[in-house]
This record gives C-alpha cells, structure tokens and sequence, in this order.
C-alpha cells in the first residue's frame, strides 16, 4: 500500500498526502486531511462573486457570514465523500505484488465503511480547526495544514543524512542544499512582508465647535494578495491528468502525463503561467478596488493628485496590478525551484514549492497574532493597575 501510494508522486494524491502529513499514504482515518473544507472554502469564495445570494449573505454581517460557514461545511462533506468513494475504488483495483486483491470482500459495504470513516475524520479535523480559531490563536485550518507539512520534516532530514551516507547526496551539494533552504526562507519572509502603501489624506471638517479629520493614513497593499491559493490551484489543474492516468490503461492519457511531467520544460511554463493567471483572478475576487474607492470617499478621504471616485478606483486597480506581477513571479519562483533541484542534482527536495510558502506564511501569521495577544494581555495588565491605584 505505502509502495501504490509512493508512486503517485507529482500526482493529486501526494499533494493530499502532504497536506495531510503523510495520512493518506498510511490509509489513516483522517487520511484526507483538511484538503476537502479547503476545496468548499474556495467554491465557496468563487460562488460569491456569481451568486447574488451568496454576495448577499456576505455583506449582512455576521449573520451571513456564520450562513456562509455552514453551507462550506455541507460542502465539506460532499467532497469529503465523493473522494472518500473514489479511494474505497482505486484500494479493491489494487492488487499486491503476488496478484492477490487488496481487498478481498469488496462491493458497496466496504465503500460505505470507506467513505464514513474518511468523512468522519474530516469532519473531526474541520470541528478542531473551528476551536483552535474559536478559543486559540490564528487560524485553525491553516495551522492543521502547517502540523501535516511540518510532521514530515524529521523523516525527510533523516532520509537526506541516509542518502548521504550511503554516498548518493555528497557533502558539498548537502550544505549547499541546506545554505538554499536558508535563503529560501528569508526571501520568502521579505516578500510577504512586502506592501505598497498609497497615502490617504482625510480633509479636515468642522463638528460643532470642534475639528475633525485632516490626518493622512495608507492603504497597505500586499505584494502577495492571492496567498498561497493561485500554486495549489495550478498544481491540481496539472495533476489530475496523471492522476486520471494511474487508474486508467487509456493511451491518450499515458501521453499527457509524460508530456507534463514535472520535470518537463512544459510542464513549468504552463504551471508558471497558470499560477500568474490564478494570482490576478483570485485577487480581483477578494480585493475589489471600487468598494475600497467608494469607502474612502464615503470618509472624506482622498489620494494625494488623484481625484476622488472613479480616478481613484483606477489609480489602485493599476498599482494592484504592478505590484501582483511581481507577487506571481515571487510564488512561480518558489513554487518551480523544487522542479529545477530534482533536474540539476537528482535528488528529493522537501523544503520547497506550496509546501514551504504555507508553512512560512502560517508561521509569520501564528507570530503577529501571538505579539498582537501579548501586547493586549500588557495593555490589560497595566489598566489593571491604573484602576488599582486610582482606587488607593
């Protein structure tokens, strides 16, 4: 079983297992990891901006959000099953080395076994993502996904220090490859750190006798708006041939996944331009420049040189647009190092792609909130003992 699933790397199924911290491949009960609230998540976002019902839960508050919330749960579910239906087939079409069906009593009684139990530990890591968001700090989704990624690290270092001393990684490629790493990470620290910040100057008015306004402020915008969905997206268009391709004898589909096969020069040109495409649209979903515009003339505020309403609209849509070029070609950069290691020292390299950016961009978002807690528990703290000695 481990062996099956060892081979559909650079297939949908090892991106599962990654983000699942190898529970797919081990057939555990929560071997589809959180990938499935994911998918529903992001339908979810996509239905929002077609579906004037759901644009209009989005905008009643609270109320629509926690609507929002439960329809991506249900949605949960139905991907959570119809994946689980398609492992519960692919496992009964296994056979082992000797010829011997895996599964030796098959039909719909073990299907429905599969597919409960698989939805069940969805469902399970769904409800401890909601309390960990609920009751803890940061995101819980996204720190399920860090805990799956981050849990293979240790047998991915001993696997490299095995390959070492078995003389097929050398000494000097290894501390190179470590030095890589490194360096990895600080650019990728740098880069989603990095904003455009426009100015917004607030005209002054008169309430009564008193004046208001006339600060200047900025709109901070992100080099990296989309996050980390535009390389998963481009990821799972590219995989599904193959994945297709494992379970079916179909010539036609044998040929496309040898075309794109990750190594390939095709392969990491439409991947690049893929993950530029999704980074634009995925930005132009959760980041509307008219409402942003339309807020800030609500508020009396303008862009120094850039007349209210529809210049303004215009002038953030164009620096948008600059500064998420430069924020594709950040995460294509990234996300086809990995592919260009593989080619250059034919070896396993575990710290790049989607992987490394979700855990590095979970981890930086993990420390603000942890600083941001820390500095409220101070500022409680000190009220405290204000209140203590103006009692006295």
């Amino acid at each position: 079983m481990v062996d099956f699933f060892a081979s559909m790397q650079g297939t949908l199924f090892g991106m599962f297992d990654m983000f699942a911290g190898g529970g797919l491949s081990n057939l555990s009960i929560m071997a589809l990891g959180i990938m499935p609230y994911i998918s529903a998540s992001i339908i979810i976002q996509l239905l929002t901006v077609v579906s004037p019902e759901l644009k209009r839960l989005k905008e009643e508050g609270a109320a629509g959000r926690k609507k929002i919330t439960q329809y991506t749960r249900y949605g949960t579910v139905l991907i959570a099953a119809i994946q689980g239906l398609g492992i519960a087939i692919g496992i009964e079409n296994m056979t082992s080395p000797a010829g011997v069906p895996v599964v030796l009593d098959g039909g719909w009684a073990f299907r429905l076994t599969t597919i409960i139990t698989l939805v069940s530990g969805t469902v399970l890591l769904m409800w401890i993502g909601e309390q960990i968001t609920e009751y803890g700090i940061g995101n819980g989704i996204s720190l399920i996904i860090f805990a799956g990624i981050v849990a293979q690290l240790p047998g991915a270092v001993f696997n490299t220090f095995r390959l070492m001393s078995a003389g097929q990684i050398s000494l000097f490629v290894a501390i190179l490859l470590a030095v890589l790493v490194a360096s990895v990470l600080i650019f990728i620290v740098f880069m989603e750190r990095g904003q455009r910040r426009i100015p917004i100057q607030y005209a002054k008015r008169m309430l009564g006798r008193k004046m208001y306004g006339g600060q200047t402020t900025h709109l901070p915008l992100k080099i990296n708006t989309a996050g980390v969905i535009p390389p998963i997206f481009a990821s799972s268009m590219l995989m599904f041939p193959a994945t297709l391709a494992s379970f079916s004898q179909s010539e036609i589909l044998n040929r496309i996944s040898v075309i794109f096969d990750p190594a390939s020069i095709i392969y990491n040109t439409v991947f690049v331009a893929l993950i530029i495409f999704f980074c634009y649209f995925y930005t132009a979903i959760i980041f509307d420049p008219k409402d942003i515009a339309e807020n800030i003339r609500k508020q009396g505020g303008f862009v120094p040189g850039i007349r209210p309403g529809l210049k303004t609209r215009e002038y953030i849509d164009t620096v948008l647009s600059r500064i998420t070029l430069w924020g594709s070609l950040y995460i294509s950069a990234i996300c086809v190092l990995p592919m260009l290691l593989i080619a250059q020292f034919n070896v396993p390299f575990y710290f790049g792609g989607t992987g490394v950016l979700i855990a590095v961009v979970v981890a930086m978002d993990t420390m603000s909130k942890v600083d941001s807690y820390l500095i409220t528990h101070q500022y409680e703290g000190l009220m405290q003992k204000t209140r203590i000695k103006g009692r006295r």
